[in-house]
């Protein structure tokens, strides 16, 4: 079990337990959103990269409801980077850095929105926290630790879901998000460019091979399939993501149309590669979203993940979707072990994503 798997195991066995106490130890909240436009706000936002792109959207209505207001965040340092991608934060904290306790507990905020959708942690540290108003999803006994306890579906799309946060404070959103919702900045874009090929008439396509969970991914050697049969279109590939993608990386990246950065770029430098790049074609993962964020088209291939909450939506994406009778069987986060060898995600072909890729390129 990893440090992943075991948090949420004590979530989950410990979690309900504490929200019970502490909501009877407690003074009660008043059941009101703010009257007053608030001057300090706190988003929090533990995960993954995915979930903390999809939150973008809100903190741009956030920031456009209330232009004055500070808006902060308390992130997990496996995910903080993202909002290195949203200006309108002004101070990322995250609570598995202890040096960080110290500084965002002595804060006191008018509004704090936890976003997390299931897991008790974020929802404990919110009403420990001073406030004069606590809202987030009410998915189990943890509603009780808000003033604003808002449903949770998970047939919402997810960038829906965040937004249904809002709805119960009264805050306007718009209809659709508007794309882009990310924004890279000039120290990012500097770092990625020297590792980008020169600009071309050919384009350039992103492969991602990761994701948080195994039966996610795709194989290796069906990249390298699809790198092969894409041989006469003349696209250039740039294989990207973390140090722990490497071996998978190395797999796809024997052909010198493809660029290896797996473990070179940090995350915001990542995005810019993925803002340069024609496509991206990935899993259902954190890259995945943060390509849709910043208006890159992809191809998305799913299998355990609700595409219809989790995958891009809009006519610049393509989903890959095989809908097997045991699939999607992935809920709050948590895939169970597969007796079927993830055939979902591994019986996808290089054919298809070939096929879907080349729809996505040559559309006018």
């Amino acid at each position: 079990m990893n440090r992943t798997e075991l948090l949420k195991t004590l979530d989950n066995r410990v979690g309900p337990h504490l929200a019970g106490l502490l909501s009877g130890l407690l003074p009660r909240q008043s059941a009101k959103a703010p009257g007053i436009a608030p001057q300090r706000l706190l988003l929090i936002r533990p995960g993954g990269i995915g979930d903390a792109a999809l939150l973008a959207p809100s903190l741009l209505a956030l920031r456009q409801h209330w232009p004055d207001a500070r808006l902060d965040i308390l992130a997990e340092r496996r995910n903080a980077a993202v909002f290195d991608l949203c200006p309108s934060v002004a101070q990322c904290y995250c609570y598995d850095r202890p040096a960080d306790w110290l500084r965002f507990t002595r804060q006191r905020y008018d509004l704090i929105i936890d976003s997390e959708q299931s897991h008790y942690l974020s929802a404990l540290v919110a009403r420990l926290l001073p406030a004069a108003c606590r809202c987030g999803f009410a998915s189990n006994s943890r509603a009780k630790l808000f003033a604003v306890p808002v449903p949770y579906h998970q047939a919402d799309y997810e960038i829906d879901s965040f937004y249904h946060l809002l709805d119960a404070l009264a805050i306007p959103r718009p209809a659709q998000p508007v794309i882009p919702f990310l924004q890279i900045p000039a120290t990012a874009a500097a770092q990625a460019r020297p590792f980008l090929p020169p600009e071309a008439a050919r384009p350039l396509v992103a492969l991602f091979p990761g994701a948080s969970i195994a039966q996610r991914r795709w194989p290796a050697e069906r990249f390298r399939q699809l790198v092969q049969q894409s041989s006469a279109q003349g696209w250039r590939f740039a294989v990207v993501g973390g140090p722990q993608d490497r071996p998978a990386a190395d797999a796809i990246a024997a052909n010198n149309r493809v660029v290896n950065l797996a473990g070179q770029l940090p995350l915001a430098a990542t995005a810019a590669v993925l803002q340069r790049c024609a496509a991206l074609v990935s899993g259902d993962s954190g890259l995945l979203h943060l390509a849709a964020g910043l208006g890159t088209p992809t191809v998305a291939l799913f299998g355990p993940g609700i595409a219809a909450k989790w995958a891009p939506r809009g006519p610049r994406h393509r989903i890959i979707n095989h809908q097997l009778a045991c699939s999607p069987c992935t809920r709050f986060g948590t895939t169970p072990r597969c007796p079927h060898q993830a055939r979902c995600i591994q019986e996808i072909t290089a054919e298809e994503v070939f096929q879907a890729l080349t729809d996505l390129l040559t559309e006018k």
